[in-house]
């Protein structure tokens, strides 16, 4: 006769683990305790990447924004391995939160910058191989733009192409560009806060 073995199946807790505390289950696995320090690395990483004054956005502690400086500052792999992983474990005692909105919110910035940048580059193109529609679409968007101003920069810098001179018009047309695309985002962010003061004087 085989002798019984008292086991349990492999998805029953062991007596040891029943013996635990009454918060053992509410605790996260290894697993998932390694995925939140990567995901706090990787959190590191993009913070690391920012230049000082989009830094100056986001709502750390002193001891986090130091360590994230001295990071900047190391040019060894290995050295700023060791401190990103200090960085992580900074990271711990963070609301990470906010972190995480003000990242993202930078990151549309930066979207809407490449997007404003494609707009102008597109433009300025069209300009050179289209003059009336180019003109036309400016003149309906930008009725203050100076027209003759363009046309002259258009010549020049079809001139400076064919005579493979430095393109000092084609850079000034995105220039001008430039500045009726900002003018109007600030005249437009001027009428909504006004419309705001109206609404809640």
């Amino acid at each position: 006769m085989r002798p019984v073995v008292d086991t349990l199946p492999a998805d029953q807790p062991s007596p040891d683990e029943l013996a635990a505390p009454h918060d053992f289950w509410d605790r996260p696995s290894k697993s998932q305790r390694k995925r939140d320090a990567t995901a706090l690395q990787d959190m590191g990483k993009e913070l690391l990447a920012l230049p000082a004054e989009r830094m100056k956005k986001i709502p750390i502690s002193t001891a986090l924004r130091e360590a994230i400086h001295d990071a900047q500052q190391m040019r060894k792999h290995e050295a700023q391995r060791r401190q990103l992983q200090y960085i992580g474990k900074l990271m711990r005692l963070e609301d990470t939160a906010p972190i995480r909105t003000a990242l993202d919110a930078l990151a549309g910035i930066s979207i809407a910058a490449n997007q404003h940048l494609h707009q102008l580059e597109r433009l300025r193109e069209q300009l050179l191989t289209d003059e009336t529609a180019a003109l036309n679409h400016i003149t309906a968007s930008h009725p203050q733009a100076d027209l003759q101003h363009l046309r002259q920069l258009r010549r020049n810098a079809l001139k400076e192409k064919e005579q493979n001179k430095p393109p000092r018009a084609y850079r000034e047309i995105f220039q001008v560009l430039k500045l009726l695309l900002e003018t109007d985002h600030t005249e437009a962010a001027a009428q909504t806060t006004d419309l705001n003061e109206e609404e809640n004087p």
